[in-house]
C-alpha cells in the first residue's frame, strides 16, 4: 500500500491473518484476538501500554457489569418467570401465528438484555416444547412450523440491538466513534435510533416467517396446559428474582435519564453534566452489578443475590474479543491503515456521500457477519467506515452504526452467529431453509437499517 509507514503494512498483515482465523476459527476468537494484539507489540506497530489500554476501555467495564446483570438475571430464574408470564396469555397464544408472534417478542426483549447466545439456549426447550404441544402443527414431519419457530428464536435474539448492552457490536460502535471521531453517544442516543430499527425488524422476521412456514392448525387448549404446568414449577417469587428485577429498573433508569434530559434541557444541563462525569454508564453497570453482591436473600444463612462463582461465569471470551478489536481499530487509526483502506474502498465502490457510504457500511458489515463474528466484523469494519467518512467531510455516525448493526445480522448459515448454529443444531431447521428465508431477512435488513438511519439520525441530532 503506497502511502503508508511500514507498521501500517505490519498491522495490515496482522489484520489479514487475524480475519482469516476469526473466519476459519483456526484458534478461539478470544485467542485470536489476543495473540493479534501480541503481534502488534512483536512487530512494532505500537508500544505494549497502547496496545493493551485498549481491554482497561471504559466500555469494557461496562460490557462486564451488564453481563454480571444478565447472569443475575439467568440463575436467579427471572428471564423464565418473564417469558412464560407473556405465554400464559390466551390470545398470545391462540394460533400458532400468534405463538410465532410471542416467542418472537418474548425472545427479543430478553436479548436486549442478555447475550444473544444466551437468549437462544434458554428459549430453545421452551420453543420445543411448545411444539410438543401443538400436534400435528408441531411436528416436522407433518408441518414447516417448526422451521419457522426456530428460525425466530434465531433472528429475534440477532434483531434485539436496541440497548446498547445487548450485542458487541453496539459497544464497538459507541467506543470508536468516541475514540476516533470525538463524539459522543449516549444510552439514549443509541436507544433511539436503534430500538425503532430492532422493533421494525422484529416485525420483519414475522412477516417473512408466518408467509413461509404459517400453520393453519390451532390447540390453543394444550398450548395453556403446558405453559400452566411449566409456570406451576416456577413456583412463587423468590427474595432473588425480586432482588434483581429492581436493580434492573434502576440501572435502566440511571442509563436512559440523562440522555432523556440532554434532549428537553439540552447537554449543558446540570444533571446531563454531573452523570457525564460522576455516573457514565460503565459506572452505573458495575454499581449495579456490586449491589447484587449485597442485596440478601436469606440474611441468616448468609445467602446473597449474586455469588462470585456465579458472576465469575460470565463470557469473558466475548470481553477479551471485544477488547481486542478495539485495540485493532484504533491502531488502523494511528498507522494510517483505516484511511488507506477506505480510499480503495470508495474508489471501488464509488460512495462519495454520507448515505452513499452507509449503504456500503451495512452491506459490508452483513457480508461479513455470514462468515465470522459479529464482534469481529464490527471491529473490522467500523474503523474503516469512520476514516473514510472523515475523508469525505461527513458524519462519521451512520456509517458507524450502519457498519455496526449489519455486524449484527447475519442470518444465512449455522456458523455466522452461535444462535444460528444452537437452532440449527436442534434438527428442526434444514440449511436450505436457513439460507434461503437468512437471504430474504438479510435483504430486508440492509434495506430497513439504512432507511431507519435516514430518518432517525436526523431526528436525533446524530449527522
Amino acid at each position: 500500500m503506497a502511502g503508508v509507514g511500514r507498521e501500517a503494512h505490519a498491522l495490515a498483515a496482522i489484520y489479514v491473518w487475524a480475519v482469516a482465523w476469526w473466519v476459519t476459527g483456526a484458534l478461539p476468537l478470544a485467542a485470536t484476538a489476543l495473540l493479534s494484539s501480541g503481534l502488534a507489540v512483536v512487530l512494532g506497530v505500537a508500544p505494549a501500554t497502547k496496545v493493551f489500554a485498549a481491554y482497561a476501555d471504559p466500555i469494557i467495564f461496562l460490557f462486564i457489569g451488564s453481563f454480571m446483570l444478565a447472569a443475575a438475571m439467568r440463575e436467579s430464574g427471572l428471564d423464565a418467570r418473564f417469558a412464560f408470564a407473556l405465554l400464559r396469555h390466551g390470545g398470545a397464544t391462540r394460533t400458532p401465528r400468534r405463538l410465532l408472534a410471542t416467542v418472537g417478542v418474548i425472545t427479543c426483549a430478553l436479548s436486549l438484555w442478555l447475550s444473544n447466545t444466551a437468549t437462544t439456549a434458554l428459549m430453545l426447550p421452551v420453543g420445543v416444547g411448545l411444539l410438543r404441544s401443538l400436534g400435528p402443527a408441531g411436528d416436522p414431519a407433518r408441518s414447516r412450523f417448526p422451521t419457522g419457530l426456530m428460525l425466530m428464536l434465531t433472528w429475534a435474539s440477532s434483531v434485539a440491538v436496541g440497548i446498547p448492552v445487548g450485542s458487541p457490536p453496539n459497544l464497538i460502535a459507541i467506543g470508536m466513534v468516541r475514540d476516533l471521531a470525538g463524539r459522543r453517544l449516549s444510552f439514549f442516543d443509541w436507544v433511539a435510533v436503534a430500538m425503532p430499527l430492532t422493533v421494525v425488524m422484529l416485525a420483519a422476521c414475522f412477516a417473512i416467517l408466518a408467509w413461509r412456514y404459517g400453520a393453519a392448525t390451532e390447540r390453543p387448549e394444550d398450548v395453556r396446559r403446558w405453559v400452566d404446568a411449566e409456570r406451576a414449577r416456577l413456583g412463587p417469587w423468590r427474595r432473588a428474582e425480586v432482588n434483581v428485577l429492581a436493580v434492573f429498573g434502576l440501572v435502566g433508569t440511571l442509563w436512559m435519564l440523562p440522555g432523556a434530559v440532554a434532549m428537553v434541557a439540552g447537554s449543558d444541563a446540570a444533571l446531563p453534566r454531573f452523570f457525564d462525569a460522576r455516573l457514565p454508564e460503565p459506572v452505573v453497570a458495575l454499581l449495579g452489578a456490586v449491589l447484587l453482591f449485597l442485596l440478601p436473600t436469606d440474611w441468616r444463612r448468609g445467602e446473597f443475590t449474586l455469588t462470585w462463582r456465579q458472576a465469575a461465569r460470565i463470557d469473558w471470551g466475548t470481553v477479551l474479543l471485544f477488547g481486542g478489536g478495539l485495540a485493532l481499530g484504533r491502531l488502523m487509526f494511528d498507522t494510517g491503515l483505516a484511511e488507506a483502506v477506505g480510499t480503495a474502498l470508495v474508489r471501488v465502490s464509488g460512495a462519495e456521500g454520507l448515505w452513499q457510504l452507509t449503504a456500503v457500511a451495512i452491506v459490508t458489515g452483513i457480508a461479513l457477519s455470514e462468515a465470522s463474528s459479529n464482534t469481529a466484523s464490527a471491529s473490522v469494519v467500523v474503523p474503516v467506515m469512520i476514516a473514510v467518512a472523515q475523508g469525505l467531510g461527513v458524519s462519521p455516525v451512520p456509517p458507524a452504526l450502519g457498519a455496526a448493526l449489519g455486524a449484527s445480522f447475519g442470518f444465512m448459515l449455522p456458523v455466522s452467529t452461535p444462535p444460528n448454529a444452537i437452532v440449527f443444531g436442534s434438527g428442526l431447521v434444514p440449511l436450505r431453509e436457513m439460507v434461503r428465508a437468512g437471504l430474504l431477512l438479510d435483504l430486508a435488513g440492509a434495506g430497513l437499517i439504512w432507511l431507519g438511519l435516514r430518518v432517525l439520525c436526523p431526528l436525533v441530532g446524530l449527522l
